[in-house]
This record gives structure tokens, sequence and C-alpha cells, in this order.
């Protein structure tokens, strides 16, 4: 690592270039160290970046946002639905600090549980198979369905009890449901909790099924790579300290 001159002994250039590559690495670590304890979230302009669907827009930003106004005001929130194949890459390359969601797809990341829910059928109060409370696989094959693209697990469940023949309407989102739904005799399977949420409550029903694997966890994931930066670790404390049940 050192050569011979006229002068002495000097290092040799792979050494130096050894040296500098360690006092870049020594500089990244300090910064981060200070960073962690330089990191005041009432003062920071930084900007949150989470995976979310648009049915997880719907049920979490507003209890969030409430809780950033008041304890975070400069922080900006950027949400933005990525295809589950990518998340695992955009939270270890920092294009994404958190995944909000049910990803079972998602193994490579730590993750907390936020909350369960369960998936029910949801169609408007006049249609003929609202007065049953709970549908038979053999009933849901006479029904008309909406599939909702951005929402692959509903879909999946669909085509795993070979209904995907019966869907007659595939959506981008959940946000023209309750028009929909209102005005057809389409039925759609959705989380219980944002199908609570419909307004209003007497026009629609929802019903419970036969269909296995109807109970889900959502979880918030981070990179275990990135897990230790201020940011995340602060967007992952107040996620869990508003939305964490049982």
């Amino acid at each position: 690592m050192f050569e011979r001159t006229r002068g002495g002994v000097r290092p040799t250039p792979r050494a130096e270039d050894l040296a500098r590559s360690v006092q870049s690495g020594l500089a990244l670590i300090e910064a981060g160290l200070a960073s962690e304890k330089t990191f005041d979230p009432s003062r920071s302009s930084a900007e949150l970046r989470i995976h979310l669907t648009d049915i997880g827009e719907a049920r979490f930003i507003p209890p969030l946002m409430r809780e950033m106004r008041r304890v975070a005001p400069g922080i900006k929130l950027t949400t933005r639905s990525w295809p589950q194949q990518e998340i695992g890459n955009a939270l270890d390359s920092g294009d994404i600090h958190l995944a909000i969601g049910f990803l079972p797809e998602l193994t490579t990341s730590a993750h907390a549980k936020l909350l369960t829910d369960r998936y029910v059928v949801l169609v408007r109060a006049g249609h003929s198979a609202a007065v049953q409370a709970k549908l038979t696989q053999r009933k849901m094959q006479s029904l008309d369905w909406i599939a909702v693209r951005s929402h692959t697990q509903t879909l999946q469940m669909l085509q795993a009890a070979n209904l995907d023949g019966k869907i007659k309407l595939t959506t981008s989102t959940f946000l023209a449901l309750p028009a929909i739904v209102k005005n057809t005799d389409l039925a759609v399977l959705m989380p219980q909790a944002i199908a609570r949420e419909f307004t209003p409550a007497s026009r629609f029903r929802l019903l419970e099924t036969e269909l296995p694997s109807n109970d889900f966890t959502v979880s918030v994931h981070w990179s275990r790579r990135q897990g230790h930066t201020p940011l995340v670790q602060w967007g992952r404390s107040v996620l869990l300290g508003l939305l964490r049940s049982g």
C-alpha cells in the first residue's frame, strides 16, 4: 500500500483512492448521525413519500394530514400507487419512505401491523341479493361484478372463485363506485371499512361471503436499509400512533 521514493515512503495511488473512499463513507455516517440529532419535525420542510392506493388515501390521509398540521406543518406529503413488484426497490432506493397496505408479496421489507379489515360485497339496497345476510359461492355466480384495477387482491379473489367471467365492468379506482352501485345491479367486493363510508348508507347493503381469506391485515412497510433515517422513523411512529389497532 506504500511505495518508496527518493524522499522516503508515500501511499500508492490505490491506497490514496481507498483513503478517499473511507473518508467519504465516514462523512456520510457523520452526516447521518448529525441529521438524527438535528431532525426536528416541527421545523422540517422535508417531503415524506408514501405508497398508497386510492382507497388507502381515502382512509389514511385525512387523519395523517390533521396530525402533520399539528406537529409538523412544514413537512410535505406525497402519495403514489406503485406497482406491487416495484415497491421493495422503491423503498430501498428512497424513492418512497413508507408503503401502507395489504402487501403479502412484499417480503423483503420490515413492517408493523396497523389494523385488520375484511372483504364484503356491496350492492344497492334494492338489489335482489340484498335480502341475504351472507352470499354463497353459488349465489355469487348469479351476480354481475365490478372489478377495480388498482386493488389487485379483490380481482384475484374474484378470479379464484371463478367469477372473472361475470365481471361486467372494470374501473381504475374505487372513486366512482358509490354512484355506479346505487344505479345498477352490479356488485363489488371491497374492504368493509371503506364500504361503510359510502353515503347515504340507506342506499347500500353490505353482505358477507363464503370466500376464503376474507380477513386481511394492513401494515406499514419500510426498507431495512433506510429504516434508521430520521424521516422514516418519524413517519412510521406517527402512523403507528394514529392508526394501530389490535
